[in-house]
């Protein structure tokens, strides 16, 4: 156990912002506070033999190759144990070599240098480490003596114009990555050389670090609007759990994507398919649907004029290694299997119910109002719709998240079949200075079969791993006062006690974490670890994983109500939980350890909390 005589505190206050909310320093900015003003307590998580953990095969030199901001993504070493760090929920499978691309140009490059140039008054971006597939988190803090006054002022001179030209920078930037996108999608890869290959492949690199440039550049100021906002609504007495209502029920594409897979449902219903889809295993619908034919090929045929639309997405955010719906449908086929079996979702009823929760949670806040202070939370909700995080949180994913990584993926495939690779991703589980020396001439597949063969056993085998992973690692604090952990990875002081303490399935029967979706629930848990097997959800379950991206969205109309162990109230579950109206926990730290496959619990997304009623057979 260490002491540490420094705390953290906000300098956010409510003195400027009844004249003109955007004139107060936003809650990035933070001061030290000496040990005459009190200290707290930090315990430490051993980093043990991560640090000399092997990293993949024959990978040395693979580190450090690429240019970071302020500090490049590495392994653990034994100085790293001063630090905090969190095991990010955003990749449960782990990265393969060439998928470690997301830590470069997303982590390392991305967030550090959008914390640069605004600058951020907190921190310098995230750092990140690898233990052995698994990407652990810090933030980077400013060093000794920086000014952080003149930084929180630079930063909130910049605010006001740049929210004011939010909606048009956002559609130029969307114009921007559509255009390489279609660039980067029409090429024939088949059609070029090794060199023409090796021309494509740096392009997509371009393109993919151009995107995370874009990401975190519009991220840090809209998060900083939010809880600039959020911050006065709490000294006005409004309820943290009701900020967030006040931003929901703006449609998205991706909600977008799910009414569609739902009018697929309705079509293949109509068509007589239900037997097929009830009687077939998802991995083998599409063979069995094109060869039953008659209304089969003419759903097919719907089904993939669809995915030319909304199937470029991967089940997973940034990573290489996954295929898009195009190039492999199973997960959508598997999605409508399930939905197959269940009553249609009524989309219409859902928004409308959001849009009505919205404006009774305006009207309820604006009630507690004097005609002073309403002026300034109307000023402050007009900035944060204007600039909503959470819309943009979905839409974001469409052109970034979910896309970004396959140009990548296609050369490097195309790679794979003009080497005659022995399976068609073998080229994932290569780094990228191996993929451009395969590429060059400068080395040969054969040379390679080896260390890819032994490379996907240690994937394999952190792969497994991953359920026993600690949630946090190095110099954990009883409090994290940075608000991107808190906000977006949910780092709560319930968090922390529950992830340093571990969980014990026989002791704890309930869990506390961060209530973002109204309403209570009880259902049987479904523990989930990624996205594969979200066909698997029957109606009325109650989903248990890490946390939520994107692609598990769909699952939100099948389920009950959903419990994670990371994310706070602007992460992707808290979000869809609330389009959705399904009571939803989030930042529970433990869930996935302490409950199993069919216990009973019951899940108040009011108080978040979720109290285990009955263990199953199974688990006891």
């Amino acid at each position: 156990m260490r002491v540490r005589a420094v705390r953290l505190l906000p300098t956010f206050c409510l003195t400027e912002p009844l004249a003109s909310w955007t004139t107060a320093l936003p809650p990035w900015c933070y001061r030290r506070q000496g040990a005459e003003r009190g200290c707290r307590v930090d315990i430490v998580v051993p980093l043990g033999a991560l640090v000399d953990t092997p990293w993949y095969p024959q990978s040395q030199g693979a580190l450090g190759r690429s240019k970071a901001a302020v500090e490049p993504f590495d392994t653990f070493r034994p100085e790293d144990e001063s630090r905090l760090w969190f095991l990010d929920f955003h990749w449960p499978r782990g990265l393969t070599p060439l998928a470690t691309l997301w830590n470069e140009d997303g982590y390392a490059w991305g967030t550090q240098l959008a914390a640069e140039r605004m600058p951020l008054p907190s921190g310098r971006g995230i750092a990140q480490r690898m233990a052995g597939t698994h990407t652990y988190a810090s933030p980077i803090p400013l060093p000794e003596g920086t000014d952080f006054t003149g930084r929180a002022a630079a930063f909130e001179r910049s605010l006001p114009r740049w929210l004011d030209g939010f909606p048009a920078s956002w559609q130029r930037h969307r114009a921007e990555l559509d255009a390489g996108w279609d660039r980067l999608q029409r090429r024939d890869l088949r059609a070029l050389d090794r060199a023409g290959l090796l021309d494509a492949l740096n392009e997509a690199r371009a393109y993919h670090r151009r995107a995370f440039e874009i990401h975190f550049e519009v991220m840090y100021p809209l998060l900083a609007t939010y809880l600039g906002f959020s911050g006065m609504c709490r000294q006005l007495g409004v309820p943290a759990a009701e900020v967030g209502r006040l931003l929901q029920g703006y449609d998205t594409p991706i909600m977008e994507t799910d009414r569609q897979l739902w009018s697929l449902t309705d079509r293949a219903r109509a068509a007589g398919l239900a037997p097929v889809f009830a009687a077939t295993e998802v991995a083998d619908l599409a063979a069995t649907l094109d060869a039953a034919g008659g209304p089969a090929t003419t759903w097919m045929t719907d089904f993939r004029d669809v995915l030319r639309t909304y199937g470029w997405r991967t089940e997973g955010s940034a990573d290489v290694a996954l295929p898009s719906w195009v190039e492999d449908p199973t997960p959508p086929l598997g999605l409508i299997k399930s939905f197959i079996a269940q009553p249609r979702h009524d989309f219409e009823a859902a928004h409308h119910a959001a849009v009505a929760d919205r404006e009774a949670a305006v009207d309820s806040a604006r009630s507690r109002l004097t005609r002073r202070e309403t002026a300034a939370f109307d000023a402050g909700l007009a900035a944060v719709r204007r600039a909503n995080f959470m819309w943009w949180q979905d839409d974001h994913n469409v052109v970034i998240d979910l896309r970004v990584a396959l140009p990548i993926r296609w050369v490097a495939l195309e790679v794979a079949r003009q080497v005659g690779a022995d399976q068609e991703d073998d080229t994932v589980f290569l780094f990228w200075h191996e993929l451009v020396d395969l590429l060059a001439g400068a080395r040969r597949y054969a040379d390679l079969r080896p260390r890819i063969a032994a490379r996907r056993e240690y994937f394999d085998r952190w792969h497994a791993r991953r359920p026993e992973m600690p949630k946090v690692l190095g110099t954990v604090p009883d409090r994290v006062d940075d608000p991107i952990l808190v906000e977006v990875f949910g780092l709560t002081e319930h968090y922390l006690d529950a992830a340093r303490s571990g969980g014990d399935p026989e002791q704890v029967q309930t869990l506390t974490g961060v209530p973002v979706g109204r309403g209570v629930a009880r259902g049987k848990v479904r523990v989930l670890t990624d996205a594969d097997h979200l066909h698997l959800l029957q109606p009325g379950e109650v989903l248990v994983c890490e946390s939520t991206s994107p692609n598990w969205t769909p699952a939100f109309a099948t389920i009950a109500a959903c419990v994670c162990d990371g994310g706070g109230t602007l992460s992707h579950a808290a979000i869809v939980g609330r389009e959705y109206g399904v009571p939803t926990v989030t930042a529970c730290a433990i869930a996935t350890t302490v409950l199993s496959d069919g216990d009973l619990v019951e899940v108040d997304g009011d108080r978040g909390t979720v109290r285990r009623l009955a263990r199953t057979a199974k688990a006891s």
